[in-house]
């Protein structure tokens, strides 16, 4: 069995009149460990599918399981809680809150947590050092270049010891000395943690890092072209 099972899994909105659909009966397979790159054009359903997975959304029917927990018939204080105890989400502009420092946007997400100041400490300096900016623990979002937020978005994402980490656009706002930094980053965190990482991506150099790469077009899976025989 794998660790993320989606069965026809679809995701509909309304928009005026019309129903779109980014996600279409999608059926996947994705095991513990894996480092998995998804790719596509936009509007193919990548983030969405992401979104799905990390319980920031809801499918519209289709079968969602996570470690034999069906996320998609959770209750919403339910799925509140099942995200906080098992996702890490990274964000392509990092999203971290410019009035704290590189610190205390770590600690964000264990102040939701029964941890002691000691417990909250430890997690934090350990996550920070992890993605190697312990030095600049003190700093403010502005008094650090893009590639350091990225790691403080990272280091928030890993401060929960998630199993699963998404991330949509990791690289996308940095530039190619950086964006190889932080993949190499992330590939070695996803082995490091034994922990499941998927991750949206428009650049064909990123799914180097990955280990497995998937195409999404009109929301399902694309087929992939048959090896030449040898």
């Amino acid at each position: 069995m794998a660790f993320i099972e989606c069965r026809r899994l679809t995701r509909t909105y309304k928009r005026g009149d019309r129903e779109i659909t980014p996600l279409d009966q999608l059926d996947l397979d994705v095991e513990a460990g894996e480092f998995l790159a998804l790719m596509g054009p936009s509007g193919s359903g990548k983030t969405t599918l992401l979104n799905l997975i990390a319980g920031i959304d809801r499918p519209t029917s289709g079968e969602l399981r996570v470690r034999n927990t069906d996320v998609a018939r959770l209750s919403r204080s339910a799925l509140a809680a099942w995200r906080r105890e098992h996702v890490g989400y990274i964000f392509q502009l990092y999203n971290l809150v410019p009035v704290l420092t590189a610190y205390e946007n770590v600690e964000l997400p264990l102040l939701l947590r029964s941890l002691s100041r000691k417990e909250r400490h430890e997690r934090v300096s350990r996550a920070l050092d992890m993605v190697g900016i312990a030095d600049r623990h003190d700093h403010y979002p502005r008094q650090l270049s893009g590639g350091q937020e990225q790691r403080v978005a990272i280091a928030r994402a890993i401060v929960t010891e998630p199993k699963i980490i998404v991330a949509d656009e990791p690289t996308g706002d940095l530039d190619k000395s950086s964006a190889h930094d932080i993949l190499s980053l992330l590939r070695s965190l996803s082995v490091e943690m034994q922990c499941t990482l998927m991750m949206v991506t428009h650049d064909p150099h990123a799914t180097a890092y990955a280990g497995r790469t998937l195409h999404l077009e009109k929301g399902r899976l694309a087929e992939q072209p048959a090896e030449a025989p040898l």
